[in-house]
């Protein structure tokens, strides 16, 4: 019933898929890597979080849609102070009304160095 989207994205050594379809919902979970070697982008939230949003436009674009098919957004963030930076950026990306979302605060991502993961639900129209 998953239909794995090929987003153009290096995928992960991880068991997983970072964007599938079931349906009319596409879901997609993104970290601040380049989307063509797969290595982490190092830097500030703002970096990270430019290059987060920026593989989930991809995704969603290659799942036929924009960020404007996103509907509930969960951030996960390791450091609590960030979440001002995350808001500068991710108003570049998203406009009123914006999406559904959750943010949360962990002790730490899988990949080191990473400071912020991205995971979308969107809507797209039988």
């Amino acid at each position: 019933m998953l239909e794995v989207i090929d987003t153009g994205i290096a995928p992960s050594k991880a068991p997983l898929n970072g964007t599938v379809r079931a349906g009319h919902l596409v879901y997609s979970a993104h970290i601040a890597k380049d989307p063509q070697t797969g290595a982490i982008i190092e830097g500030d939230i703002e970096r990270q979080t430019r290059q987060a949003l920026g593989n989930l436009r991809q995704a969603m674009q290659a799942a036929g849609g924009s960020l404007a098919n996103v509907a509930h957004m969960q951030v996960f963030l390791t450091e609590r102070t960030d979440v001002p930076g995350m808001n500068t950026v991710y108003r570049e990306f998203f406009n009123a009304p914006y999406p559904c979302r959750a943010t949360v605060v962990v002790k730490e991502l899988l990949s080191p160095g990473v400071r912020i993961e991205l995971v979308a639900q969107a809507v797209f129209p039988t």
